[in-house]
């Protein structure tokens, strides 16, 4: 017997039955497996004669990452055929000092000089994209959990900014984002506009190449919700023609289609950048390493670059669904999400032993997209147990399932002793919490 297949489809069972509630819907978003090619093949899927990418820029951002991940993610960048790396403007708030960053204003000091320990580890950075031919984006949100604005209407906070930006193309970068996403305050599109529009100008004196991305405040929907369209008109109105917007999709996380994207665009006025949200838990005890899924495939006819959001501590398990948004951006038309994952799989284990054991943690953490739960924080361990001990007389398959991740940990540990330590204690944590649930409901 495949213990594996067992425990997976007595689980997806019990959960399509208690997930399906009085209107008789079941939430997954299908019978999820992964199915491991019998050969690598070329990744990301090659591109038929004479056809170009589906997106120009393709890449991905950090998440509060140190520069050590930065570092350790280029070499998988260059692999999947991906050009474009962004810094998180978390990144450059002092983490040093305020690791419990979120919420305190005192971390993001943006008008101050950076230490010179910091700047010297992004330029370093910066040299090894140069080195491999991708473009790294420099960063900021200077409204986010900070005591100041920098569209306060004093030139100082311009010029304080601006040092920033200027020594980063001192480095020759060429790449620049503003970023005034999530804020509670200054949230005025003509403010914003003028702030963003002044350091475009001074860096395009500088360097006729450089280029801006700008992060409104609205950054997802189609742009016509009541409160968004007259910003995002305003927008188009006073924000440089040449600046770039990035836009999330249709919602903040979920399925994006072109429609939106074509609306979108329309309303604000300006060339796009997707910012992906997947796979990407925004810092919270949890995983999503299923494909990459519901992207329309003419995206890239509407929207110039793709940039994926990725997990947080666990940047090296983050590979797996980062390769299937590189297979995804490449050749939008010809992908697959279950071809993707597989071959994902396959060009990052060495043998078969560790090709199964991520296998079997995709399928054990298959994240949001497959579940149709468009929630960053979601956990499919956690929400697989919970409706798990829904279903009456549930204990010895519960017990069963709580073994099942204590082999998959063994495995992970044997085959992997040095490597996706988070992800290991991601799980591990994971087995704790539903051991605990399962002696609540049976004593």
């Amino acid at each position: 017997m495949n213990f594996r297949n067992i425990i997976s489809q007595t689980i997806l069972s019990l959960a399509f039955m208690a997930s399906a509630g009085a209107a008789g819907e079941i939430e997954m978003h299908k019978d999820f497996h992964v199915k491991l090619p019998e050969e690598k093949k070329p990744f990301p899927e090659p591109l038929a004669p004479g056809q170009q990418p589906g997106f120009k820029f393709r890449g991905t951002k950090g998440w509060a990452w140190t520069p050590e991940q930065y570092h350790a993610e280029i070499p998988y960048l260059v692999k999947f055929k991906m050009n474009f790396l962004m810094n998180c403007y978390t990144s450059m708030w002092d983490l040093e000092h305020h690791p419990n960053w979120g919420g305190d204003p005192q971390a993001n000091r943006w008008w101050e000089d950076f230490p010179e320990a910091k700047k010297q580890a992004y330029a370093n950075i910066v040299r090894e994209c140069q080195k491999q031919g991708i473009q790294f984006c420099f960063s900021m949100n200077p409204n986010l959990d900070s005591t100041r604005m920098v569209n306060d209407g004093s030139p100082e906070s311009v010029e304080q900014i601006y040092k920033h930006y200027a020594w980063m193309q001192g480095l020759g970068v060429k790449w620049f984002n503003i970023s005034l996403d999530d804020i509670g305050q200054g949230i005025n599109a003509s403010s914003q506009a003028k702030v963003v529009n002044e350091i475009f100008r001074r860096l395009r004196a500088q360097d006729p190449e450089a280029q801006m991305i700008f992060c409104p405040t609205f950054y997802w929907g189609d742009g016509t919700a009541e409160k968004q369209k007259p910003y995002l008109q305003d927008l188009a109105l006073e924000l440089d023609k040449n600046v770039y917007m990035f836009w999330t999709g249709d919602s903040s996380v979920g399925g994006i289609t072109r429609h939106g994207a074509e609306t979108f665009r329309e309303i604000c006025g300006h060339r796009l950048f997707l910012w992906d949200n997947y796979p990407v838990n925004d810092n919270q005890p949890t995983m999503h390493l299923g494909p990459v899924m519901d992207r329309d495939a003419g995206l890239g006819d509407v929207i110039d670059g793709y940039m994926s959001n990725p997990h947080c501590k666990q940047n090296q398990i983050n590979r797996i669904p980062l390769a299937t948004c590189a297979d995804y951006s490449y050749n939008p038309r010809a992908y697959d999400p279950e071809r993707s994952i597989g071959q994902a799989i396959l060009h990052l284990g060495d043998t078969p032993a560790q090709c199964e054991a991520l296998r079997d943690l995709v399928e054990t953490y298959p994240g949001m997209s497959v579940y149709s739960q468009y929630n960053t924080g979601f956990n499919s361990v956690q929400y697989q147990f919970d409706h798990l001990l829904q279903v009456p007389n549930s204990r010895q398959t519960a017990l069963g399932y709580i073994e099942h991740l204590r082999n998959l940990s063994e495995r992970l540990q044997k085959e992997f002793p040095v490597s996706y330590q988070p992800a290991q204690h991601t799980l591990d944590n994971d087995i704790q919490t539903v051991a605990k649930k399962l002696a609540a409901k049976y004593p």
